[in-house]
């Protein structure tokens, strides 16, 4: 998931705002993601062994996250799941998850 994410996030024009606040190369970003989403998905908490406690939101205050951003967020994540996870259920719970949490980001 977290690959394929910032595969859209390098090829889709749509969401190149979104890319803009990405340092480059996105290998560190990549891993990072992972990191957290095999925790938050109920795997290994990776990025807590790593890094600490999350605190997403105060780890991206630094960055301008408003309405636009968001919806550019959730439209990456949106094309994973949907190529990602066939059960249909899982899919809706999923989306309903990470649009909760792309809510809770924004801070502008």
């Amino acid at each position: 998931m977290a690959n394929r994410f910032y595969d859209i996030m390098e090829s889709e024009p749509a969401v190149h705002a979104l890319l803009a606040l990405h340092p480059q190369p996105l290998d560190s970003v990549r891993g990072r993601f992972f990191d957290f989403l095999s925790g938050w998905l109920g795997g290994p908490q990776r990025f807590v062994e790593k890094y600490g406690h999350p605190r997403l939101r105060a780890r991206h205050l630094p960055f301008k996250i408003d309405e636009s951003m968001r919806d550019q967020w959730l439209y990456c994540m949106y094309q994973v799941i949907d190529e990602q996870v066939d059960d249909t259920l899982l899919k809706q719970q999923l989306r309903a998850q990470f649009t909760q949490l792309a809510h809770h980001m924004i801070n502008s």
